[in-house]
């Protein structure tokens, strides 16, 4: 029923060399290694910078001992937390999933004369060891050492339904979407810009993603590390969700816990949300995937890519599973316009499904059937999410068989939907949480609460013309073939009206990929193993697994992949994704 590969690799790390030394495990050595460093100074000002979702009772209450006394910038400078809500009101809106992207920074709420008043305070205390800590504690001064505590955003989010309130924020029993709606639209928004200022400044990162577990490296093998993976092929480090929806391949192909109930979502290739497991010799390192965006954009993305879209990776790979599940809902993505108007994002979510692996009966949702009358298509949506008769999809929305292999393709503004009993690649720009559901088959969420329902905001950017001919001529399978000999490639897409364009390779010997002022997102789906190489030596050689997303940064310029000795003379298949130049 399901591929029995078995070697999808949950947890793939980058080593780095000659920084074996840089690297400590738990607060004993933290603790050691800092003592070393303040023993340095007669006077000595240590300055943690941390972001937002980091326990900082956990880490001030490991690390006090170390100073005479330890005081936060929070509680010293920050605004009322009264007074920040008001301020952020606006950015947040009432809605229960859409905020708008936010331009503050932090220091926005950080008054320049209650920083200033701090600042004088430490120079003339008398204690020769501080501690100044917390978001925003560099606004006040460097210090004569600089700490970044760094989490990766899925541990913030399972902290969040763990109870975790949002930062400068009394609001543990809200509920999660609220939560991260104010992390997304707000607090994210604000640190990454302090975190990019820091990178160079930095002499110590540590990794608290694991409650009483931490690593610490110092600020050079930071840098290294990122650096590093600027230049090689390299994975993001997955995780998997269940849903209301979720099916049963990516328990069984994966090889995740058998008891759960289902696995919806596998997001294995977006930087913004996955991490980066480095390793420094016998110490293990998470750090977000959105350091590497920010600390090296251009090396990663490719200049074009940059000054296009600046730190921001624009491509990502994620898994929807609906094998032994059910339909997802019928959802459409804001235009261009839209997004940048109602929400403050500068692109939208183009995206398309690619059919990894399907039962018979997958089917996709894709455009509105010819002669749809608009009005009353909406008018009984919105009668059915009153509770009213049960919305019928198949009398406006086409419904299409489904088949491995199948590329459909959804433009911005097309109605659609995976039907159950498929696994979907989901190749997509990256604005990723700007879906406007417009039916959910009138089910419950996990957390037994009707989903949101976004049809005021669907209405208003479907586009009616992408009819059944339109949709078949124009979104569905729409290969290209560009060479034919000892491998083949296709173009699959993506629409002319989005920016990722997207090629299959087949072969059963080496293939030579150049990666053309872009950076690569692919995916190995065919075949049980294959390895990437460098012609040239660049890289060491970097071996990929069926189903695996991986990464191949800009900088690379050519690269190579090519069967293994496990692949017992298959017929390999790799789907790639890139930004038109």
């Amino acid at each position: 029923m399901y591929p029995q590969y078995h070697n999808y690799d949950k947890e793939p790390e980058i080593k780095v060399l000659s920084y074996d030394n840089d690297a400590y495990a738990g607060y004993e050595s933290i603790v050691c290694r800092l003592e070393k460093e303040i023993a340095r100074f007669k006077k000595c000002t240590v300055v943690m910078e941390i972001y937002p979702g980091v326990n900082e009772n956990e880490i001030i209450s490991a690390l006090s001992p170390l100073f005479d006394i330890c005081i936060s910038a929070e509680e010293c400078c920050m605004v009322s937390r009264e007074v920040y809500a008001r301020r952020i009101a606006a950015d947040l809106s009432d809605d229960r999933v859409f905020g708008k992207m936010s331009r503050a920074l932090l220091e926005d709420f950080y008054p320049l004369e209650s920083r200033q008043a701090l600042a004088e305070r430490l120079n003339k205390s008398d204690k020769s060891r501080i501690l100044l800590y917390g978001t925003g504690a560099t606004l006040v001064t460097n210090g004569d050492i600089l700490i970044y505590c760094d989490i990766a955003r899925w541990e913030i989010q399972n902290r969040f339904k763990a109870g975790m309130s949002n930062f400068h924020t009394d609001n543990s029993s809200a509920p999660f979407l609220s939560k991260f709606k104010q992390g997304y639209f707000i607090e994210w928004r604000m640190a990454d810009r302090r975190k990019a200022a820091l990178f160079d400044l930095i002499d110590f990162v540590i990794d608290t993603n694991r409650p009483n577990d931490p690593a610490m490296i110092t600020g050079d093998a930071f840098r290294a590390a990122l650096s590093a993976a600027a230049c090689r092929p390299f994975r993001l480090v997955p995780y998997f969700d269940p849903g209301v929806w979720g099916g049963q391949w990516m328990k069984e192909v994966c090889g995740l816990p058998k008891e759960a109930k289902n696995y919806a979502w596998s997001f294995d290739g977006v930087p913004e949300e996955n991490s980066l497991y480095f390793r420094f010799g016998k110490v293990r390192v998470e750090l977000p995937a959105l350091d590497l965006v920010l600390y090296r954009p251009i090396t990663l993305l490719g200049k074009r890519v940059y000054e296009r879209f600046g730190a921001e990776f624009p491509i990502r790979f994620d898994f929807l599973d609906t094998i032994e599940g059910q339909n997802l809902s019928l959802q459409v993505h804001p235009t261009t316009k839209y997004i940048q108007n109602t929400f403050g994002m500068a692109y939208t979510q183009d995206e398309s499904y690619y059919i990894l692996d399907c039962q018979e009966g997958a089917s996709v949702y894709l455009g509105i059937k010819t002669g749809a009358n608009p009005n009353e298509m909406i008018e009984e949506l919105k009668s059915a999410q009153k509770g009213g008769k049960a919305f019928d999809a198949e009398k406006y929305v086409n419904r299409f068989e489904a088949k491995k292999h199948d590329h459909f393709l959804i433009p911005a503004g097309t109605i659609h939907c995976s039907g159950s009993n498929a696994m979907v690649l989901e190749i997509s720009a990256t604005p990723y949480i700007f879906t406007f559901k417009l039916w959910d088959w009138g089910r419950l969420g996990l957390d037994g609460l009707p989903r949101p329902i976004h049809i005021e905001h669907g209405e208003k950017v479907i586009q009616w013309e992408r009819d059944t001919k339109w949709v078949k001529e124009n979104l569905i399978n729409r290969t290209e073939i560009l060479h034919e000999g000892e491998y083949k490639v296709e173009r699959t897409g993506l629409h002319p009206l989005e920016f990722i364009e997207t090629r299959r390779h087949i072969f059963s010997s080496a293939v030579i990929h150049h990666t053309e002022g872009s950076v690569h997102m692919l995916n190995l789906v065919e075949g049980q193993e294959a390895e990437v190489y460098s012609p040239d030596g660049k890289f060491e050689p970097f071996t990929v697994h069926y189903a695996e997303t991986f990464i191949i940064p800009a900088s690379i310029e050519e690269y190579g992949i090519r069967p293994t000795n496990l692949s017992n003379g298959q017929t390999l298949m790799t789907i790639r994704a890139s930004v038109r130049g």
